[in-house]
């Protein structure tokens, strides 16, 4: 195959966490940030895997249609992150106590991060979900509270951040770290080569 060098593409997600992972995957890729404005509230009683995979879809339609046209020619990128529980989303905290809630369902538990990825060229839509097993440990509030008051929850699926000081709370996980940060580097790696680009 005639692989294509891939210089620019562009993020339809203002996660700065996500910005660290495309430039871990391709350090001299020229990213254009365009965060997409869109109601991520869950529609009825939708499970984890349906939330992600339409939030990612929608997030590239909406940041789709707005381009320019000298942008439309690069890849565009949406993802969606959450953390589920029992099947459902768990969302993010809305406040410290909610976080604390959070963490304390997830104390001692398994859970799954699910990731829905929409890659974008033209007429081609690619899209994949993975998901990431996660095992806490056993946690007391005392504990969960300290935690909480470092700020790391805020605005993070779940209450807790993998690639900070959360990970003390983890025990154990099955399937992609990277993808638990918030961009699955091997899928991403994957649907790219599906739309001509070489990674390495």
């Amino acid at each position: 195959m005639d692989w294509k060098p891939l210089s620019k593409m562009l993020l339809a997600s203002a996660s700065p966490r996500r910005r660290e992972l495309l430039h871990q995957l391709l350090p001299s890729l020229q990213l254009e940030v365009r965060p997409a404005d869109i109601d991520e509230s869950q529609v009825g009683k939708e499970a984890g895997e349906e939330l992600v995979l339409r939030l990612a879809i929608a997030k590239a339609h909406r940041v789709a249609s707005e381009l320019p046209a000298t942008l439309a020619q690069y890849p565009l990128l949406a993802a969606d992150t959450e953390v589920v529980l029992d099947g459902r989303p768990l969302g993010k905290p809305e406040d410290a106590e909610g976080a604390v809630n959070l963490l304390q369902r997830l104390s001692g538990r398994a859970h799954e991060v699910k990731t829905a990825l929409a890659l974008v060229q033209g007429a081609t839509w690619l899209t994949a979900v993975v998901t990431t097993q996660v095992v806490f440990r056993h946690l007391d509030d005392e504990e969960i509270r300290a935690y909480v008051a470092t700020g790391e929850s805020g605005d993070k699926a779940g209450g807790y951040a993998i690639q900070g000081r959360g990970a003390a709370l983890v025990e154990r996980i099955e399937g992609s770290y990277t993808n638990v940060v918030g961009l699955p580097l091997e899928k991403l790696s994957q649907l790219l080569r599906e739309l001509g680009y070489k990674v390495f």
